[in-house]
């Protein structure tokens, strides 16, 4: 197993380096920045030098005046060192702007993905153990909803409701007018009302799909010939499903919540942007609108690396849920 590991960790950094040059090449590809922003502005104000000389200083200041490959190297070489410079936007260091922002995001998604496996798997295995019957029917439908449903609308739509006609929930933001007067219970309170809303915009979301999932592999599980074997041999039907049935079906399962990893961090941000969370999100999409290609590359680099090691999570994990799985 540590062989493995250590192979595919080796492998995983090989692939995180392709995949950096793709990230790389295309933020240089964009038709707009924000030193042509910059460039711009400068060069309107009285006495100023041309667009094209400001251009030229400010390319020279970020690395931008060399061919991909060179500046690729040397951002390649400023990554290792944990160095990913000042955000354009936000203008303070990227590794700052990210740790004020993710930690919001962070906590929403661990939340949101809590309540989607604890809701959405044990309603596919209901859904599947009563194939055909009116329960399974509800189950899809609501799934199916759930998928169909659009973010904004329905964000929208619990606003008007709770937020608007009730009044139990403020519309946007994090904290509330009173906040600064809060004993340190009530700053928790406060923050924790802001964030139902959006939490149930994404669990509601997201649970459609999980649930379809899980249904359909314990379809597929119950189905086999050894689950017939176990009946046959006259085990309870609770234990044929959540001895042996489930622990089947957990091997795709896994993949599904391997995949999740990135998902924890890299925020919601049609989400976010609706209920105006200061979340990564939010962060990422307003420096990518504004060009800000330090903070885009360490974000879709960040990513990336999440997804890498969450893939070698499920690997791991495999060996875990199912004995027959050996890792030579």
């Amino acid at each position: 197993m540590k062989k493995y590991i250590v192979k595919r960790l080796l492998l995983s950094i090989v692939i995180l380096f392709f995949v950096t040059l793709i990230i790389y090449t295309l933020m240089r590809c964009l038709p707009t920045s924000y030193i042509e922003n910059i460039a711009r502005q400068k060069s309107m104000q009285p006495g100023s030098k041309s667009f094209e000389e400001w251009m030229e200083q400010l390319s020279a200041m970020y690395n931008l005046d060399t061919g991909i490959l060179t500046g690729f190297f040397r951002w390649w070489g400023q990554m290792l060192r944990g160095n990913f410079g000042d955000s354009w936007v936000y203008t303070i260091p990227v590794t700052e702007e990210f740790n004020k922002t993710i930690w919001l995001s962070f906590t929403m998604n661990v939340i949101t993905m809590f309540f989607e496996i604890v809701i959405a798997v044990p309603l596919g295995i209901i859904a599947a153990t009563k194939q055909y019957s009116r329960t399974d029917y509800t189950i899809s439908v609501l799934a199916l909803a759930g998928i169909s449903l659009p973010t904004f609308f329905f964000a929208s739509l619990l606003k008007l409701v709770f937020s608007v006609k009730l009044g139990w929930f403020d519309l946007f933001g994090l904290v509330g007018r009173n906040y600064e007067q809060l004993d340190a219970m009530g700053k928790f309170l406060d923050k924790a009302n802001h964030l139902v809303l959006p939490c149930i915009t994404i669990i509601v979301i997201s649970i459609g799909g999980l649930m379809r999932y899980t249904r359909t592999n314990m379809l597929e599980v119950l189905n086999s010939d050894y689950i017939r074997t176990a009946r046959a041999k006259g085990l309870s039907e609770r234990k044929v499903i959540y001895h042996h049935a489930f622990r089947n079906t957990l091997i795709p399962l896994v993949t599904i919540i391997g995949g999740m990893l990135p998902g924890l961090f890299s925020g919601a941000l049609i989400t976010e942007t609706l209920y105006a969370l200061p979340g990564i999100g939010y962060a990422a999409y307003k420096s990518m609108v504004g060009g800000d290609i330090p903070f885009s590359m360490f974000y879709l680099t960040f990513l990336a690396i999440l997804t890498l090691l969450g893939n070698l999570i499920a690997d791991v994990l495999y060996a875990v849920v199912d004995p027959r799985v050996r890792i030579e």
